[in-house]
């Protein structure tokens, strides 16, 4: 097993060994701890357990060593190369939650209360919109929507409703593809005394380090692009303050819920090791798939943000290694022809959800933002015949190919 003060040069390297630890029995890999409880020697270290004074397991809702392992791993990439203000090297702390929305709730609930405001933007995933505007309401919390790409707004929204907060930023975003500036929003945000968190989904850390900028938090859907294969559902929640992260976040989790399961932390852990050879690849065939796109007679309009003609190429290069893998475009018939479109597909896989190794394509206003309005929607740029791909794997003649005769 590699050491665990190695000073790992590249980031799949740490992808693999980060989270590695003296395994029970010499195990290679991480062993999944299919355990509800854990014993203790004695009543005395039971008390020290709960007290807080020796560390160690007691429930696996409120820890499970298969947990620990994934989320030190994400930890190690979204830290990775990166210095805190005395220069050394970045700690950071995980909590992993058994999908992305409990650990959305966890972020807002543990640092938001009743009379505080939200900052956020335009083009949300449609669980993050609902949340912000029919559940935290419910709490005294209340949502500010405005285009924070541009920070004289971020500066007005600031001035006119200085409750805010927390400033919450999903970039690249969901469907649009929009990008925010994340350093210039933090740098505003310090101003104010306000924090940031950002949702890193669609980038991965191999993309984007949110962190690099000062931002507060990290958030993401472990169930798509850490994951990569499909096969579990998943939340992380990532903080820079550990004391934070340790008392009052780690509460609000534990007394939540929303704990995740090890045999889901088990397959996020084994899906990570491949990450950054899965990114190229995704992010070599999303190139060649907007290209094909962008000259195709039958495509009115691509939102990729490695477009020139994308309002946030500049942002993306900036911030990005590179402009990803989610892709959406809309068909010059509108809805009808995206419709038909996506039924004709026959090797690219008709669902929601983003980042598994095939192929996925479906249509945000019916699905991921149904529970969106259409006013809000078309406001937010996802029209009726939106069409989102999370562009996969595969060959990309075939890709293409299965393109091309839906296209036709």
């Amino acid at each position: 097993m590699a050491n665990k003060k190695f000073a790992f040069k590249g980031i799949s390297s740490a992808a693999i060994h980060a989270g590695n630890k003296n395994f029970a029995e010499s195990s290679h890999l991480s062993p999944i701890y299919a355990t509800s409880t854990f014993t203790f020697d004695n009543a005395d270290q039971g008390m020290r357990r709960f007290a807080g004074q020796e560390d160690g397991y007691i429930y696996s809702r409120w820890g499970n060593p298969t947990f620990t392992v994934a989320e030190e791993t994400i930890a190690a990439l979204e830290a990775f190369n990166l210095k805190d203000a005395n220069g050394k090297p970045l700690q950071l702390k995980a909590l992993l939650h058994a999908s992305g929305q409990a650990a959305m709730t966890t972020l807002f609930l543990s640092n938001l209360k009743t009379g505080d405001k939200i900052l956020s933007h335009y083009s949300l995933y449609g669980g993050t919109h609902e949340l912000l505007h029919k559940v935290l309401p419910q709490n005294g919390i209340e949502p500010v929507i405005a285009d924070i790409r541009d920070m004289n707004k971020v500066e007005e929204a600031i001035r006119q409703h200085p409750e805010i907060r927390l400033i919450h930023i999903e970039t690249p975003a969901n469907p649009t593809i929009q990008c925010v500036d994340i350093e210039a929003v933090s740098k505003i945000a310090r101003q104010h005394n306000i924090i940031v968190s950002v949702d890193n989904t669609f980038a991965t850390p191999y993309l984007q380090q949110p962190f690099k900028y000062d931002v507060d938090f990290v958030f993401h859907s472990t169930t798509k692009f850490l994951n990569g294969h499909g096969t579990a559902i998943g939340g992380i929640l990532l903080g820079r303050d550990i004391d934070f992260m340790n008392t009052k976040a780690t509460k609000w989790h534990r007394l939540l819920g929303g704990n995740s399961n090890p045999f889901d932390a088990f397959l996020l852990t084994m899906g990570m090791k491949t990450l950054e050879v899965r990114m190229d690849r995704h992010c070599s065939n999303a190139v060649a798939v907007v290209d094909f796109l962008q000259k195709h007679p039958a495509i009115g309009h691509v939102n990729y943000n490695g477009l020139e003609s994308h309002p946030d190429c500049a942002t993306a290069k900036k911030q990005m290694r590179h402009p990803g893998a989610m892709t959406s475009f809309e068909l010059k018939g509108g809805l009808d022809a995206g419709k038909k479109f996506i039924d004709a597909l026959q090797m690219c896989v008709r669902a929601v959800s983003l980042g598994t190794v095939d192929t996925l394509v479906s249509h945000p206003a019916s699905m991921t933002h149904y529970g969106v309005s259409r006013e809000e929607r078309i406001q937010f740029g996802i029209t009726d015949g939106l069409i989102r791909m999370s562009v996969g794997m595969e060959n990309i003649e075939d890709i293409l190919a299965d393109l091309e005769q839906a296209l036709n």
